[in-house]
């Protein structure tokens, strides 16, 4: 009886690392649990509601993240399509990992620190912040308006990878601690737009630790309706 109960426990530690799915295709028309991020601490958000089953996003002003999961989540793929629909000038489209409080690492497209030149950059710190670390950047071309691009970030241990449709745009990229600066071990996941009007959809994060959680419509294909989320701002 021992053993079968040893037996037992050693199941349960072991299904508890395994990997975990965490998908949102905003089909059931609400925001739960989700929150914003402003970057600068600034007053201006945008807004986010569901359309069609489909997250929209609008922001004319600075980043500005909706963040979802636990400041414990360690290890994982992020995935989500994203579709801009109007840039109201220099601005990008983001996704963010390893959030504690305010302070992330984030990835993206679109003008960078200087406006008028594409590129593809990942950077860290404190959102509400001054100073940053820029880890890598290179130019990019911006996404195509009105047409559906997959982003995917691969964290694990300190190391960080960026995907545009399945393409490795930058150099695998390694997170390390510096003076001031947190080492982020863990935390929340995010998207993010400045100064875009943007769609987004399918939105996954698979990892050891990630609870399975589906947020799927019965119907699947009924997206209809336009619902305004809740949303508790950091």
């Amino acid at each position: 009886m021992r053993l079968g109960l040893i037996g037992l426990g050693l199941f349960f530690l072991t299904f508890s690392a395994l990997a975990g799915t965490f998908l949102d295709t905003f089909d059931d028309g609400k925001l739960v649990d989700w929150q914003t991020l402003v970057m600068f601490d600034l007053d201006d958000i945008g807004s986010w509601e569901i359309v069609d089953g489909e997250l929209q996003a609008i922001n004319t002003g600075t980043l500005t993240l909706l963040t979802i999961g636990e400041e414990v989540w360690k290890d994982y793929d992020l995935e989500f399509d994203v579709k801009p629909l109007e840039k109201h000038g220099p601005g990008s489209i983001a996704v963010a990992a390893r959030m504690k409080g305010t302070s992330a690492v984030v990835c993206r497209v679109g003008d960078s620190w200087d406006p008028g030149k594409p590129t593809v950059d990942c950077f860290s710190g404190d959102l509400h912040g001054r100073a940053f670390v820029v880890y890598s950047e290179e130019p990019h071309r911006f996404l195509k308006v009105r047409k559906w691009s997959t982003f995917k970030l691969s964290v694990h241990g300190n190391q960080l990878t960026f995907w545009i449709n399945g393409e490795r745009v930058l150099d695998p990229i390694t997170l390390e601690p510096l003076h001031g600066f947190p080492d982020f071990p863990a935390g929340r996941v995010g998207l993010g737009i400045a100064n875009y009007t943007a769609r987004f959809d399918n939105f996954k994060v698979t990892g050891p630790g990630i609870p399975d959680r589906n947020r799927l419509s019965v119907t699947p294909h009924a997206k209809l309706a336009t619902v305004w989320g809740n949303l508790k701002r950091f």
